[in-house]
């Protein structure tokens, strides 16, 4: 009888599996379909940054001349296709031999829990001290747009098209439809973006909405946001969107409509019920620090808790887990400082607290902002979009969070998570000496604006 079996193979499953072979406790993972590395590696995350790190190539040579290089590209959907494929399976091989080598087994098929120790997979009966539930998601749908691969796609259809469409109507615009409405519009496709909502990425910062929102539009895509979508019928042109808007009705063609109103958790089917787990009304599974679940030797983590879906948070999640179960007294998760990224043309990322949140908490807030129009790495970069935003307790001085929209800010956030981390303070960070010129500048200007100490504004 292995000591863990884990159900599902995603950045969580694995990475806790891996970390249980280091504490010694012999696991099986069992994937539906043996892609391990999960619907990031497969479908998600790594594909998806292949395709945006070509449309930013095009992007860059479409503003080339104003650098005097003459600059001529033509995407082949194909080739990008063969580039996509390649790079997930280098890693998804790298998951494996991984796990082959540190003695995980590894077991294709569909896992059903019978009771609160023991796992169906097809055929096959599996008993464990521990069961790890790390099924992940599905993508969400409206009920009056189903998803059917043709004139309604998902996220998972939109990876795998063979050639560039010529107009996109995209439902959504958090991070998944800011992402394709980049990506799409690199590719030469007209895009239209609509969100419920009143601004695109509606979790952020609105001063990193509007920063974001200026810069699709600057691209040419069309911004539909407080709208709602009432129906859709197909056309001539591929389909056709039917919306409201201030009271007002509208409609719009495309090739196609591409629903990204996000993920939903994969517990139906599961065997919830056979382990006495009951999931919460939006079929998230209840968990406390250590993600025990209410059989207290079966644990839950990843996207079908109630916490950011995020492949990091998944895999920190399965290490605390595991290292829960062996004994050890891991320290649980802090939330707040689990940074999220957006892959948009320009970036977005940001971790800690938004100015609201700490307003709630009774902080005395300051804020700090410096624009990347005002670095003078952006400008040898031709990149001028975004900036630095940074919140401080006024009292304590302590660094609250950060927001960053602009070049590579998905990078840079970690100078803020890793200062929220240590507890450094607006001063820290001030008087870090930044190289220049350098993006991570900006940081440090940032913070010295909400000291009132602002030096290149």
């Amino acid at each position: 009888m292995p000591d863990l079996i884990i159900i599902g193979g995603g950045p969580g499953g694995y990475v806790a599996a891996l970390r249980a072979r280091q504490l010694g406790l012999s696991t099986v993972i069992v994937d539906r379909k043996g892609e391990f590395g999960g619907t990031c590696l497969w479908r998600g995350c790594v594909p998806t940054k292949a395709f945006l790190h070509v449309a930013g190539f095009l992007e860059e040579t479409r503003k080339a001349r104003q650098w005097g290089v003459e600059a001529h590209a033509r995407l082949d959907m194909e080739g990008l296709q063969r580039f996509k494929t390649r790079v997930v399976g280098k890693l998804s091989k790298g998951i494996s031999l991984l796990l082959e080598k540190a003695g995980a087994q590894m077991v294709i098929g569909e896992a059903v829990l019978m009771d609160a120790r023991r796992v169906r997979v097809d055929g096959q009966v599996l008993e464990g001290r521990f069961i790890l539930i790390a099924s992940g998601s599905v993508p969400a749908f409206l009920p009056h747009l189903p998803v059917d691969g043709k004139c309604i796609l998902s996220s998972d259809h939109a990876l795998d098209l063979a050639a560039i469409p010529k107009k996109v109507l995209i439902i959504g615009a958090g991070a998944i439809g800011v992402e394709f409405a980049s990506i799409f519009r690199a590719f030469g496709a007209e895009v239209s973006l609509f969100e419920i909502l009143p601004r695109v990425l509606p979790v952020e910062e609105p001063w990193a909405s509007e920063e974001l929102e200026k810069s699709l539009k600057r691209r040419g895509i069309r911004i539909h946001t407080a709208t709602r979508v009432t129906g859709w019928a197909e056309s001539e042109a591929g389909v056709k969107l039917r919306f409201e808007k201030d009271g007002a009705t509208a409609e719009e063609e495309g090739d196609f409509i591409l629903s990204a109103v996000g993920r939903a958790p994969a517990t139906a089917g599961i065997g919830l019920e056979k382990a006495h787990i009951s999931p919460t009304a939006r079929n998230t599974i209840p968990v406390n620090d250590y993600y025990q679940t209410s059989s207290p030797n079966i644990y839950a983590i990843g996207d079908v808790l109630a916490t950011p879906m995020l492949a990091h948070a998944a895999s920190h999640e399965g290490i605390i887990a595991v290292e829960h179960m062996a004994g050890l007294e891991p320290r649980p998760l802090n939330y707040e400082r689990v940074p999220s990224c957006t892959y948009s043309l320009p970036e977005v990322a940001s971790v800690g607290l938004k100015i609201a949140e700490a307003e709630a908490q009774g902080r005395t807030v300051k804020t700090g902002m410096f624009p990347f129009s005002a670095s003078s790495k952006a400008a040898a970069m031709a990149e001028n979009e975004g900036g630095v935003l940074v919140v401080r307790d006024g009292l304590t001085d302590e660094l609250l969070g950060a927001t960053i929209v602009g070049p590579h800010a998905t990078e840079l956030i970690m100078e803020a998570g890793t200062a929220l981390h240590a507890e450094l303070t607006s001063t820290d960070l001030a008087d870090l000496i930044h190289p220049h010129p350098t993006l991570t500048e900006a940081l440090a200007e940032a913070n010295l604006d909400a000291l009132g100490r602002a030096i290149h504004l």
